[in-house]
């Protein structure tokens, strides 16, 4: 089975294992009917080729399901683009008559539905006839609440079209579902009433039977809950220490209402991957969404005293149940069962000798298997060309190493869910660093190259200084220069200008020099082309730590919001969740008091995964219990400008940044402190700067001051901060860090918000799941649009043709068109002023992706300049505008012009590498391929190749050459009569275009939360 595609979905959506050898024995029996031969290495050539596209794919889509009919026209294109064209025409023609004969038993499965005589199959085996009355009568029952935006008849009408006889109960649950959620672009309330369908199948697998009386439902889930938690203790599923709750106090606090909050994509995203399964057995789910959300508040009260614990349960419980804060996916995953790695982020250093670097190799790999994502500072590692005195033989430099770190990071499953994720981060002098700009590139030496490890430079503000006065810049190996690694600021500065002199006078035997703006162009051009090395920047992390006192922060982690001390003794480790914006807005203002609330109790919850945690090496021990740094983050800072009515490019929104960012620091420092009183404070607190009443805002005085330049961000705020000052002062601090946001990608999806601090990327974009891809648009615009008159399916088309922009539609009012740009129109200075503003109340720093529309370098590297000058302590993803372009239903030509919209530059540019699917959406249930005759198809696919030719280096024929050929070999008179046939019976659409497109990225990587 292929390592990173999963399965694949046959065409009555069952999942099934995905096979190469059954693609390759495919392609041999269409060789074979043609050739007489099976021409076994094409077969295996292009079979490759064929799984070597979707591993693409699956790089970009979280939990990628490839479609029978999508690995068919793959065939069909590697087929072709090889010169079969013989072959191609057989395998099209043989698909489309397999067609023709599944269409003629959907028409059976039609007569037989008007004639009464379709039958559905039971639970028990028995057949009974489909009722179109009892179907409407539960439709109606699960759509209250929503009856004015749910069109019943038209969800019963598609229903007749995708039955067929002799289906399923379960299956007939499963279609509603689907269908339902194809309908999810049409009004948000379908997104709701699918998550309702979605549930009623979870509560019947968590209760283990068919529900007895739904009017009773609530008592069948709370007696399943207590059951299945003693289940899974005795099964070793959970901790023995969950069986010592008082589970009858604690069910009672259990709220069902509460489903209601989740739509469907974060239902099924619970669903498919955070509920504990009895995977030695069965496979069924233990807990349902609710139960869920209970399991891990008892997982993260393990460790509270015995008289409290049901109600600091209960407690947690309630603000995650409520969306009010969320925990990152570790602890998700891993509250409360046997083995509790709840952490989500670790930040290490390798040594310069090969004991220590094949020791990180392995201590990687474990943290990587428990979920945790990965920084690794590489800088110490001599460079290519030093003297290894050992053995008197040259150094071949860090690349090599990290060409192992890249395949260590391919070979590790993080908990089963998600794949290895790491980031290695290098100091810009470092002899290697040029090769290092090259290894995500996707031409040169393979064995150079590591293209499923992210990359991140971490700069001083020596070089930036450089860059601006057009200076030299000196690279070393760092066996010449220890203290470069070991100092930062004004520090760093004084000993790099000492090792230079020292080079110059001969003293350094490996240096070269070259203009800091050479280098700079050369960084900026490789983040442009590949998408890294992401630039993050090593003064303002460490000038601004609190730990000062006790090391060097080395590096970031894998997302860039981690600023933490580590050294070869001690692996950084960060604890994280997100505060949810958008819930805190109540009737048009940020509520503090609930702001207040929710964050003492977060505070306390990400404090306990400290103790409960299961840590994979000692070195992550010791550093966690030593100095217990959380990261309490937040999302939906988007969602709240809209329901605030504040349009992210303006000084409100920044003004709006800054003052909640400055209530939410308030409250986890407070928060910490008064942990501190009760629990004990950190261990290493004494001459940090907590220690030294320096708080986050006071240390921008101290960037300024090293710099030697001013910050341009205001400095007060607008809160009396003396009770928190008295409060460290007396009680210390429990924790040494308290905030980082992280990317929130995957929990933004469960809760529904737009991830972390960032605007909306599309108001117009594709979800994914394992069960396929659904369109969905931004529910503050549909309401807006409602709201004036203008949701219709006309605006439906056009913001499809638009690609959710609403910028060129000219029935939307100005006023809706400057609120509703879309993340890629607006000007990035906006992101890096907001984050500026909100970062100096953070202690840590934030995941801040940069999204880029142009194409000019210069530009470029003034946003990255910018960055730096407002005092920001990293970056992370550079988003182009190449690969933007979001999936799109059918759209009628006649209304809206031709559709097809081709980028003659392809994707350029974009941290996602990924291949066009093929894609038409007039049903999410129907193949896009199936209303297509032979020759279209053909058409299709050479448009496919030709897209793959414009994309990526090839060794396939030329374009024109494809189509010529098939066009002298191909469109024989039997084939032609074929298809004058087909037509005749199934004529060709007149309006339509069926679209080749490009997925949009996920916000984010969820290596995090």
């Amino acid at each position: 089975m292929n390592p990173i595609i999963s399965g694949l979905k046959k065409r009555n959506n069952e999942i099934v294992p995905f096979e190469v050898t059954k693609i390759e024995n495919a392609i041999k029996k269409a060789f074979i009917k043609i050739t007489r031969d099976e021409h076994a290495n094409v077969a295996k050539h292009i079979s490759e080729l064929v799984s070597k596209e979707l591993e693409l794919e699956a790089m970009t889509r979280e939990e990628y399901i490839p479609t029978v009919e999508h690995v068919q026209d793959l065939v069909e294109k590697y087929i072709m683009s090889s010169g079969f064209f013989d072959v191609a025409k057989e395998y099209i023609i043989y698909r489309f008559e397999h067609q023709k004969i599944r269409d003629e038993k959907k028409m059976e499965d039609l007569e037989k539905l008007e004639e009464s005589a379709l039958k559905v199959v039971k639970k028990n085996k028995t057949e009974q006839g489909f009722s179109e009355k009892k179907l409407r009568k539960s439709i109606n029952y699960v759509i209250t609440g929503y009856e004015k935006e749910i069109d019943v008849e038209k969800i019963i009408n598609q229903i007749k079209l995708e039955i067929h006889d002799g289906i399923t109960t379960k299956e007939l649950a499963k279609l509603l579902v689907m269908i339902v959620r194809s309908m999810i672009e049409l009004d948000p309330a379908y997104g709701y009433v699918a998550a309702r369908l979605l549930m009623r199948d979870v509560y019947e697998e968590n209760i283990n039977g068919e529900v007895k009386n739904w009017a009773n439902i609530d008592s069948e889930l709370r007696s399943a809950f207590k059951t299945n938690i003693k289940f899974g203790v005795d099964k070793g599923y959970l901790d023995p220490r969950m069986g010592d709750f008082d589970l009858n106090k604690i069910v009672d606090k259990i709220d069902y209402k509460r489903d209601s909050i989740i739509e469907y994509m974060g239902t099924q995203t619970l669903y498919e991957r955070y509920f504990v399964r009895d995977t030695h057995e069965t496979g069924r789910i233990l807990e349902d969404m609710q139960g869920f959300w209970m399991r891990v508040a008892m997982g993260l009260a393990l460790g509270e005293e015995a008289g409290v614990r049901e109600a600091r349960t209960i407690e947690f419980y309630n603000i995650m149940s409520l969306t009010r804060f969320v925990p990152s996916s570790p602890t998700l995953f891993h509250a409360g069962t046997h083995h509790p790695q709840l952490s989500s982020c670790y930040l290490n250093s390798v040594g310069d000798d090969l004991v220590n670097i094949f020791k990180v190799y392995g201590d990687n790999a474990q943290l990587s298997k428990w979920a945790g994502g990965i920084g690794t500072n590489w800088t110490n590692v001599r460079a290519s060309g030093s003297l290894v005195k050992g053995s008197g033989i040259k150094s071949n430099g860090i690349v090599p190493f990290l060409k192992i770190a890249n395949d260590v990071t391919v070979a590790i499953n993080r908990s089963g869910r998600r794949r290895g994720a790491t980031c290695v981060y290098l100091e810009n002098w470092h002899y290697d660093v040029e090769e290092f700009l090259e290894l995500r590139k996707n031409t040169g030496d393979e064995r150079r190259r590591t293209h499923d490890m992210n990359t991140a430079l971490w700069i001083s503000d020596t070089f930036m200084k450089r860059v601006r006065a057009d200076g030299d810049w000196t690279l070393f190996s760092p066996e010449e220069v220890p203290m470069l690694t070991e100092t930062f600021g004004s520090e760093f500065e004084k000993n790099y200008l000492s090792y230079e002199a020292a080079a110059k006078a001969g003293d350094i035997k490996l240096f070269k020099t070259l203009k800091a703006r050479d280098m700079w162009r050369k960084m900026i051009t490789s983040l442009f082309e590949t998408g890294h090395p992401w630039i993050t920047f090593k003064d303002p992390s460490n000038v601004r730590s609190p730990q000062d006192h006790a090391g060097i922060v080395r590096n970031s982690n894998l997302c860039t919001e981690i600023t933490l001390n580590n050294n070869l003794e001690e692996t950084a480790v960060c604890n994280l969740g997100s505060f949810n914006y958008e819930v805190h807005i109540v009737d048009g203002k940020f509520d503090q008091v609930m702001v207040a609330e929710t964050i003492k109790t977060a505070m306390r919850m990400l404090d306990n995964v400290i103790d409960i945690n299961y840590y994979p090496t000692i070195e992550a021990k010791t550093s966690n219990m030593r100095h217990r740094p959380v990261g309490l983050g937040v999302m939906g800072f988007h969602d709240a400008l809209y329901k605030l009515n504040i349009n992210f490019d303006t000084e409100e929104a920044v003004i709006f940044s800054d003052e909640s960012m400055e209530v939410i620091s308030y409250n986890a420092i407070l928060a910490s402190s008064e942990l501190a009183d009760e629990r004990g404070a950190y261990s290493s607190f004494k001459g940090s700067k907590w220690d030294r009443n320096l708080l986050p805002q006071d240390t921008i005085k101290l960037l300024e001051e090293n710099r030697g330049e001013n910050i341009d961000v205001t400095k007060e705020g607008k809160l009396d901060w003396a009770p928190v000052r008295e409060a460290i002062k007396r009680n210390g601090m429990r924790n040494s860090n308290c905030m980082a946001i992280a990317p929130t990608a995957t929990i933004s999806n469960i809760v529904g918000s737009i991830p972390c601090i960032e605007p909306i990327y599309k108001n117009i974009y594709v979800k994914a799941n394992m069960n396929g891809d659904f369109i969905v648009m931004n529910p503050y615009l549909t309401k807006d649009l409602k709201d004036r008159g203008l949701w219709d399916y006309e605006m439906i088309g056009q913001l499809k043709y638009n690609d959710g922009s609403v910028r060129n539609i000219t029935s939307v009012p100005q006023d809706l068109k400057d609120k509703y740009k879309e993340v890629f129109e607006i000007d990035p200075k906006w992101l890096i002023r907001t984050a500026a503003y909100r970062g100096k109340w953070i202690d840590q720093s934030q995941s801040l992706n940069i999204y880029y529309s142009g194409t000019s370098g210069k530009d470029l590297a003034s946003i990255y300049e910018y960055a730096w000058k407002m005092g920001l302590k990293t970056t992370y993803y550079l988003r182009t505008l190449g690969a933007s372009q979001v999936e799109k239903s059918t759209v009628n030509t006649a209304d809206f012009g031709s559709t097809h919209k081709r980028d003659a530059k392809g994707i350029s540019g974009s941290p996602i590498t990924g291949i066009t699917e093929p894609s038409s959406i007039t049903s999410n249930l129907v193949s896009p391929i199936s209303v297509l005759n032979p020759i279209q198809k053909v058409a299709t696919q050479l448009e496919n190749v030709q897209s793959v030719n414009m994309q990526s280096e090839s060794t396939f024929t030329p374009i024109s050459e494809i189509a010529s050929k098939y066009m002298q070999n191909n469109m024989t008179s039997s084939i032609a009569s074929n298809v004058q046939a087909n037509e005749a019976n199934n004529p060709a659409p007149t309006n339509k275009v069926v679209y080749n497109i490009t997925k949009a990225p996920e916000a984010t990587c969820d290596g995090c939360q």
